[in-house]
């Protein structure tokens, strides 16, 4: 992974000891040895993350952080606030002026890397997400709104596995605000627990006196339900043995003991704003394939999708010898209706044609808007006959029950022509079998409308 990140302290050597660890590491550094000078990149430059000493001469870290924030150019851009001062008070003042995550000096390497990796990521994804939230606009999605991407990490259900009760009463006490965190002290429980249980987050202590918490870990890692949940553990000062093996085997993050509640609080909020911004791009990606396949009036498979789909049908059925038929759909008059009574009631129409449609067919047939008021069904395993029972039920669905105008009670009748076609020749191909059952459907309207015609071929 790399990313750019800007480096910001008044003390050149701390500046140059700093770089040279991230360049270590293959990031891009950029440097600033004041508050000014940081603001000013930020606004002009690609920044991935702010690296940002406290105690500087003029403007001091907080002030930038909240400068930083404010403004909606760098807003996204994570603060790692770097001080040498370890007082909860002094982290506390870093959280409300916005920063992301804390770093004390000495910087540990490890520590370093592990939390500009994981902001890293978080940035990635902020970036792709607003991205994809302007992307949406344009085609006609709505866009998520600023407030409620500050409300992504604002609450979450956290399992926490620990068998020390004091240790775990101090976690809870200090998550409890803002989390609603559930204990666990048996991790094989923990594991039969997670799957169902809609988490955000697992915090694990690697000081659990009857069992492995690495393990356990790793067991959740490996499982498919699981493998993509925030894991957090907790170690003991010194253990960097097994620290190290818990980020090898896919843990999040980490927090040493004894633990401060800002640190662990800035920690948990950076994980699950993870996890949340991964659930909303995962769901801009589904609708953004919907929207590709999808009539966006009735729900329906769209054109482009159908000519696709039918071709992969049409090569089964030839491959299989099965049988593979096409019913293609046109409202009567359905003109007149938007002359009559507007587009809305038209629309209105349309929504209810498409129900009725889905109503009376398998769900391994494919129903398809064409365009404008002709619709069109392909039948996977169906002979003419069956098509043909198919379409005149379907025909009788429309015909029998009055579709609403939305305007009180009043109703409208509405009947649809249909034309039925089969695959039965080594020279059918899709586009012939269409044309077949458009020209039945031609025949049908010809003959005086609300029927069904099976193509003689």
């Amino acid at each position: 992974m790399t990313a750019r990140i800007l480096v910001v302290d008044d003390i050149d050597t701390n500046v140059k000891l700093l770089e040279a660890r991230l360049t270590a590491d293959y990031f891009e550094v950029a440097c600033a040895y004041s508050g000014p000078e940081a603001l000013q990149i930020c606004a002009r430059e690609r920044i991935d993350i702010v690296l940002l000493d406290v105690m500087m001469p003029g403007m001091d870290g907080f002030e930038v952080c909240r400068r930083l924030k404010a403004e909606p150019r760098s807003q996204h851009i994570p603060v790692i606030m770097i001080t040498a001062l370890d007082q909860p008070a002094d982290k506390l003042q870093g959280l409300e002026a916005g920063a992301d995550d804390f770093l004390t000096k000495p910087v540990d390497d490890v520590a370093l890397i592990t939390r500009v990796k994981n902001l890293a990521r978080l940035k990635m994804l902020t970036d792709e997400m607003l991205m994809r939230a302007s992307t949406g606009s344009q085609m006609g999605m709505s866009a998520i709104g600023e407030s409620e991407l500050q409300q992504l990490s604002d609450s979450g259900k956290i399992l926490l596995v620990e068998d020390r009760p004091s240790a775990a009463e101090r976690i809870i006490e200090a998550l409890k605000p803002h989390y609603n965190v559930e204990l666990e002290s048996d991790p094989s429980r923990a594991l039969l627990e997670l799957p169902d249980a809609g988490y955000d987050l697992m915090i694990v202590s690697l000081g659990l006196q009857h069992a492995d918490g690495l393990r356990l870990c790793s067991q959740v890692r490996s499982l498919d339900r699981t493998r993509h949940l925030p894991i957090l553990i907790i170690v003991e000062e010194g253990e960097n043995a097994r620290l190290l093996r818990g980020l090898d085997i896919g843990v999040n993050d980490y927090i040493t003991r004894p633990i401060d509640p800002a640190e662990l609080l800035a920690r948990v909020r950076t994980q699950i704003k993870r996890k949340r911004y991964v659930q909303y791009l995962r769901t801009r990606l589904e609708e953004s394939v919907e929207m590709a396949v999808l009539d966006p009036l009735t729900a329906l498979h769209n054109r482009r999708y159908m000519n696709s789909h039918l071709s992969t049908l049409f090569d089964e059925s030839a491959q299989s010898g099965r049988p593979l038929s096409v019913l293609v759909i046109d409202i009567d008059h359905f003109k007149s209706v938007n002359d009559t009574h507007g587009h809305d009631v038209g629309d209105l129409v349309l929504k209810d044609f498409a129900t009725r449609v889905r109503r009376n067919i398998r769900g391994i047939d494919l129903a398809c808007r064409m365009g404008g008021e002709e619709f069109v069904v392909v039948m996977p395993d169906t002979d003419i006959a069956n098509a043909y029972k198919v379409a005149e039920r379907l025909r009788l669905a429309i015909a029998e029950v009055p579709f609403s105008c939305g305007e009180g009670d009043s109703k409208l009748d509405i009947t649809a022509s249909m034309g039925v076609a089969t695959f039965e020749f080594p020279e059918d191909t899709p586009e012939i079998i269409l044309r077949r059952a458009d020209q039945a459907l031609y025949c049908a309207k010809r003959d005086g409308r609300n029927k069904v015609v099976a193509d003689a071929a």
